[in-house]
């Protein structure tokens, strides 16, 4: 395993990061794990020298939070030898106030992942999305009173248009607040809108790209093919899939297929090799169901690929309406 650091923070992280919104309630998701069926994957991730590990507070209503806390618990003699990150945003209940980034759910949200989580802080606490009827001043002061409290380490963002993002680090700015360090953003080999705006800002402000789905939820290794068949069962049961990608990105796929093949290396680990050899991108976030999702991942750290390999990769891209932010 290799590591760096999270943007321009002092905190060291796996270059690779498990995604752990695979583990949780299987009534709500025909393709999650339950805590039994994920330790050894997080386990072997673990032994493979992984540290960096990332949930949210509504994958599975909180179910992966506890399984994570746990195992974390079990896996690691310290809770300072690993990096642990949470998000924050969508609804947690019926009422009117058990979503969003205003100040009131924030502060019931960081205090309700510490208690599944188990622990008395996150590494990073990242807002899921932006929330259109909060001022952002208000969810940046919140942020920074959870930094200040001790409750997390950093803050980070997820999928966003590029203004919104430099408005919150304005907003943190010009008041005197804390900064986001991360942006957890949709970007692989099919999806490279964020090329365009969102990661030259995160280069030039010093922010470091913790990509979801990476491999296009499971697209760029190989459990789909053309014309929607589906070939593992979390493909059959990804109905957000579907609205994300389409037969139109399979050129994209084939050029993975064969580079993957004429380097006799699984496809995945191409698509993740071609990610972390962007400079901006600290961690990609890698969900994983079986051990061969953890051993390619690994594996990816350590490909190179060489300018022809990229160039063959990213021959095929079209462009894409903005996909993921909500």
């Amino acid at each position: 395993m290799q590591y760096t650091r999270l943007g321009t923070t002092g905190m060291s992280v796996s270059r690779i990061c498990l995604g752990m919104m695979s583990f949780g309630d299987q009534v709500k998701r025909a393709w999650t794990l339950n805590q039994e069926q994920a330790e050894p994957l997080v386990r072997q991730a673990v032994e493979a020298g992984v540290t960096f590990f990332d949930t949210a507070d509504v994958y599975s209503d909180g179910v992966s939070e506890q399984i994570t806390g746990r195992l974390l618990g079990k896996l690691f003699e310290r809770r300072e030898d690993y990096v642990l990150a949470t998000k924050v945003y969508s609804p947690m209940g019926s009422g009117l106030n058990d979503r969003g980034l205003s100040r009131k759910h924030i502060l019931a949200g960081i205090d309700a992942s510490l208690r599944r989580l188990g622990t008395d802080y996150v590494d990073l606490y990242q807002i899921h999305r932006w929330d259109d009827e909060t001022p952002i001043e208000e969810t940046m002061q919140a942020l920074h009173d959870v930094v200040r409290a001790g409750k997390a380490r950093y803050i980070g963002a997820s999928s966003m248009y590029a203004w919104q993002f430099a408005k919150a680090q304005h907003t943190a700015e010009r008041l005197g607040l804390t900064r986001f360090v991360s942006m957890q953003n949709h970007y692989n080999l099919v999806y490279r809108e964020e090329e365009r705006e969102m990661n030259p800002l995160c280069a030039d402000q010093g922010v470091g790209l913790v990509p979801w789905s990476p491999l296009a939820r499971g697209l760029l290794a190989g459990n789909r093919e053309r014309g929607g068949q589906t070939l593992t069962v979390r493909a059959a049961n990804d109905a957000f899939a579907e609205s994300l990608y389409d037969d139109n990105d399979f050129d994209v796929v084939d050029a993975v297929r064969a580079v993957a093949g004429a380097r006799g290396v699984p496809a995945a680990q191409v698509a993740l090799a071609w990610l972390l050899g962007k400079p901006v991108v600290s961690a990609p976030i890698v969900g994983a169901t079986k051990p061969g999702h953890v051993t390619d991942a690994v594996a990816a750290v350590d490909l190179r690929l060489t300018t022809d390999e990229v160039a063959q990769l990213e021959a095929p891209y079209r462009p894409h309406a903005i996909l993921g932010h909500n």
